[in-house]
């Protein structure tokens, strides 16, 4: 219940503070990826309930897998995103290959952008005390580590409307859509029922 507390809270935590240690100016093999790298969610093209993008203009091909029902192999220079606050990005093959190319990031996102607060690969541990690779690796191999409530990976505490909700809300989109009362008191009730004691 206390990883399920930290999810949901660290979910609508906005902070634009960034962390002494962060390698957020690291550029690692052929992709330069920085705090600039990431923007708005809702920039990238939805595919179901997430979002995927492509750092090497390859979003034909990452998209011809995220858009199949059987798997396969994102090509390098992916990026997939289902929260404002995480995502993944995946690397020329063989670069980490304990984590298929993937790396991890946890983000503070805020109306100023994006601060990567860590990264890595089978080490980062969100904010909310899981590792991200401890539970993508529960993926079935043909879908490449990437999470779906049909790919082996655990449930997350999160329904579609509110992992909708969230993704509607990133205060880095400069186009957010007002609130309807029903969705502010969602919120409102998240942060409540989540905050801490």
């Amino acid at each position: 219940m206390r990883i399920t507390r930290l999810l949901i809270a660290g979910l609508l935590i906005v902070s634009a503070t960034a962390h002494a240690d962060s390698t957020s100016t690291q550029a690692t093999a052929g992709l330069d990826i920085n705090d600039k790298t990431f923007s708005c969610i809702r920039d990238m093209t939805k595919v179901r309930g997430f979002y995927v993008g492509s750092l090497t203009d390859n979003l034909e091909q990452t998209l011809a897998v995220a858009n199949t029902s059987d798997g396969g192999t994102y090509p390098a220079g992916s990026v997939v995103q289902l929260v404002p606050g995480e995502v993944m990005v995946k690397h020329p093959e063989g670069f980490s290959t304990a984590t298929n190319d993937w790396e991890f990031f946890e983000l503070d996102v805020s109306p100023a952008g994006s601060k990567i607060r860590k990264r890595g690969f089978v080490d980062v541990v969100n904010r909310f005390g899981g590792n991200c690779f401890g539970c993508h690796i529960k993926a079935k191999p043909q879908f490449d580590l990437v999470c779906e409530s049909t790919h082996g990976c655990d449930p997350i505490p999160l329904g579609k409307d509110m992992l909708a909700l969230l993704q509607k809300t990133d205060p880095r989109c400069e186009n957010n859509e007002a609130l309807t009362a029903e969705e502010l008191q969602k919120l409102k009730m998240l942060q409540q029922a989540f905050a801490k004691p």
